[in-house]
């Protein structure tokens, strides 16, 4: 058994253990994306203080993922033809501006309603190259045998910070205020900066980049066109477009949850955004566990988690709240990282940004409308109306998915994702 357990435990961190270049990024992304949670925390409260509005809360979300609703598809393609390290320091140190800017409005007393809808819109732009950046530049960090387990272990990452930056951001509003997570934030960024300038480019796995000879137009179009006549690809992403606009909205429902529903503040909002990040931060090591990227593990991870949003509906209770949350991080994770795992290695180098940012489209461009939607139900049924349409939803496009795979010979029981020819 010891042994068993030692070598899930060294499959689990493989990444880790055999990459300096990658140990540089996860110990730097641990401290920013904290700060990432904090702010995110603080934001939708401190939004919520000045209106008393839920479509408020819905229209931060517009302004902080509309930019990638219009420029989403342009970022991949710049992506696949520049150097990605001087590319994600380049953005890392916009983000730390944007962070820095919001933290003087707001400790000098002088941060309006529209100053954060405008701030979120910036870094929303920021986030358009950011984000395929980011998750293509993990292959030439690790290289392709590893690469799904880095990608479970981004994941891990993200919501060890989504677990621990909400519960801190909590504190930090009810003892020192808003202004001061936000200043946080924008310090949190000079350690994945640092992590960046401190890396060995000769210690990189080269990549095949596309020419930057062709338009970014004709490069988006030749990544959609890629994406729409591989079912497998497709599928996936039509997957995510559905479950992510209608079911993934935490960030609108999780302040309304606590402070309508259970009638609480912000330290009971900091914990269920906290207990969801340790659910999702579970499920993601998981994840990095497995020998392969899974479409089973894929098909669970969305069911789970639609049947969670609609068990979630109903729940007046924290702790039932709080644990169910648990459950549902879980299998949003496992989710989340087997779909991004089985297009990273599904498609070509040349073409990985820009498949990447269809991901990252559906993903964050439809967030607008899915933050509206959201706050929209929530303010005529409240949260659990909300909850109950996107779990329905949810288990929908499992189902439709599901079927589509067995269509196409992927197979519900499918354990490994092909790679490329």
């Amino acid at each position: 058994m010891s042994i068993s357990v030692s070598a899930t435990s060294a499959r689990t961190f493989r990444s880790l253990q055999r990459h300096r270049n990658y140990r540089l990024f996860f110990a730097g992304q641990v401290v920013s994306l904290s700060g990432t949670w904090i702010q995110n925390v603080a934001q939708a409260w401190f939004v919520l203080t000045l209106t008393h509005s839920a479509i408020a809360v819905g229209i931060l979300a517009a302004f902080q993922f509309g930019p990638y609703a219009v420029l989403g598809l342009f970022g991949g393609a710049l992506a696949d033809r520049h150097d990605l390290r001087r590319l994600a320091i380049g953005t890392q140190s916009a983000f730390a501006l944007s962070a820095l800017s919001l933290a003087i409005l707001v400790l000098s007393g002088h941060a309006a309603v529209w100053e954060v809808f405008v701030l979120a819109a910036v870094n929303g732009t920021v986030m358009v190259l950011d984000t395929p950046v980011r998750q293509a530049f993990t292959i030439q960090m690790v290289g392709r045998k590893e690469l799904p387990n880095a990608i479970a272990l981004n994941s891990s990452l993200f919501n060890a910070s989504r677990a621990i930056g909400p519960a801190v951001g909590g504190v930090l509003i009810a003892v020192a205020g808003v202004g001061l997570c936000f200043l946080i934030n924008a310090l949190s960024f000079l350690a994945v900066i640092a992590a960046l300038l401190a890396m060995r480019p000769r210690e990189l796995f080269a990549v095949g980049r596309a020419s930057r000879s062709e338009t970014l137009l004709r490069g988006v179009r030749d990544g959609v066109r890629y994406a729409w006549h591989q079912p497998s690809i497709r599928t996936v992403l039509l997957m995510m477009l559905v479950i992510s606009t209608i079911g993934i909205n935490f960030n609108v429902l999780l302040p309304l949850l606590a402070s309508r529903t259970l009638h609480s503040g912000p330290q009971v909002y900091g914990l269920l955004a906290a207990t969801f990040g340790a659910g999702a931060l579970l499920g993601a090591l998981v994840s990095a566990s497995l020998s392969a990227a899974s479409t089973r593990a894929l098909l669970i991870g969305a069911f789970a988690f639609s049947v969670g949003e609609l068990v979630l509906a109903p729940l007046h209770v924290i702790w039932a709240v709080a644990l169910v949350l648990a459950a549902a991080g879980f299998a949003f994770s496992l989710y989340s990282s087997q779909s991004n795992a089985a297009l990273q290695l599904t498609v070509p180098d040349r073409l990985r940004g820009r498949v990447l940012s269809l991901y990252g489209y559906v993903f964050f461009g439809t967030a607008p409308l899915g933050g509206l939607l959201a706050g929209w139900l929530a303010e005529v049924g409240g949260t659990p109306l909300a909850f109950v349409v996107a779990g329905g939803v949810g288990l929908a496009t499992v189902a439709s998915g599901t079927l589509e795979m067995r269509r196409r010979h992927l197979g519900a029981g499918s354990e490994a994702v092909p790679s490329p020819a």
